[in-house]
């Protein structure tokens, strides 16, 4: 049996879903693959911070969240810890980190990250700013210092586009990426192909959680040109950056321009694309018109869908959640069984 220390960095949604995985499936895990996966600490600026070296019980932590909303109650040995902190003075040998999205600066995660790897631990995570902005960087470090970094989850949340790319269809001439890598733009979209007009489709995306007050990274494309840029970087090998990739979102899209498009047996979808091409990388987002019987074209709601084009199979799609707590919680236990089978060869 092989146990892995874990330090959680942050626990929101994601880490709150994946202490629930382990609280329902960890037993199993252990019996399956001979893996036992322990959390040791939680720092989290709003729920606060907790230290156990030997293991914090996934059911009191979520019991705890569940009652107070805070992570005090919980009886731990060191508490207060910050995030830099938890991760050099804990015996974490893995770092999972959960902190907030920022695609301009992609920090507070880029310098945890860092911390992690220069302190000799294996860092998984979901979050897309340090991945899309600094991925060459934090996988040289991870490389230098003998550990791994795992980032499965930055794209398509559990569903593994990435692992289907780098190392399934790895053999197979990959030569397009194209997908709906945004849910929130996604199920705007439909609910217009349902016959609602933008704003309130927004308005009930932001009602069931799918937008942000502030939709903006969303509806303009910003998120998705983030995931753009780390489908190129890490599965078609370039070194782009988010100003490279031509972006339009979907604000300007109308009903008009939805029933049109319903004529002609076609569909809206905002669509981020990576191509190869004569003179290198090509990277976009935005709206197209797809027939309606493209497998892209079909994928309605908050779900997300990706098609790789290759020269061996074809079109080749994956369709599957892009978000929510358990299944991006997934996407953690995907890099730590990957991490498993990697020290165990």
């Amino acid at each position: 049996m092989q146990t892995y220390r874990l330090a959680l960095i942050g626990f929101g949604n994601v880490g709150q879903g994946f202490a629930q995985i382990l609280r329902d499936y960890g037993t199993q895990y252990e019996k399956e693959f001979g893996a036992n996966f322990v959390i040791t600490a939680v720092s989290d600026m709003q729920k606060g911070s907790l230290y156990d070296p030997d293991g914090l019980k996934p059911a009191v932590l979520l019991d705890a969240i569940a009652k107070t909303g805070s992570l005090e109650s919980v009886p731990a040995p060191f508490k207060g810890w910050d995030a830099l902190k938890t991760i050099n003075e804990s015996n974490a040998s893995v770092v999972a980190e959960l902190s907030f999205t920022d695609l301009k600066t992609g920090e507070p995660a880029i310098t945890h990250l860092k911390a992690a790897l220069q302190s000799g631990k294996h860092v998984i995570t979901t979050n897309k700013g340090p991945v899309a902005l600094a991925y060459q960087e934090l996988h040289h470090l991870a490389d230098k210092r003998g550990v791994t970094i795992g980032v499965e989850g930055s794209v398509m949340s559990g569903t593994p586009s990435l692992r289907m790319g780098t190392e399934l269809l790895s053999g197979a001439g990959v030569t397009c990426i194209q997908g709906i890598v945004n849910g929130t733009t996604n199920y705007i979209l439909s609910q217009m192909d349902a016959g609602a007009a933008y704003a309130d489709a927004l308005a009930e995306a932001q009602a069931k959680g799918y937008a942000e007050a502030d939709p903006t990274g969303d509806v303009e494309g910003f998120d998705a040109a983030g995931k753009v840029v780390i489908l190129a970087n890490l599965l078609m090998g370039a070194n782009i950056r988010m100003t490279d990739v031509e972006r339009e979102g979907i604000t300007k899209l109308t009903v008009d321009d939805i029933q049109q498009a319903h004529a002609r047996n076609e569909r809206w979808k905002l669509i981020g694309r990576v191509e190869k091409t004569a003179s290198g990388i090509k990277a976009s987002v935005k709206p197209q018109c797809l027939p309606e019987t493209h497998p892209l074209a079909q994928v309605g709601g908050a779900t997300n869908a990706i098609t790789f084009t290759t020269e061996l199979l074809g079109d080749v799609t994956l369709i599957g959640p892009g978000a929510g707590r358990l299944p991006t919680g997934y996407a953690l236990v995907e890099d730590l069984l990957a991490l498993h089978r990697h020290l165990s060869d």
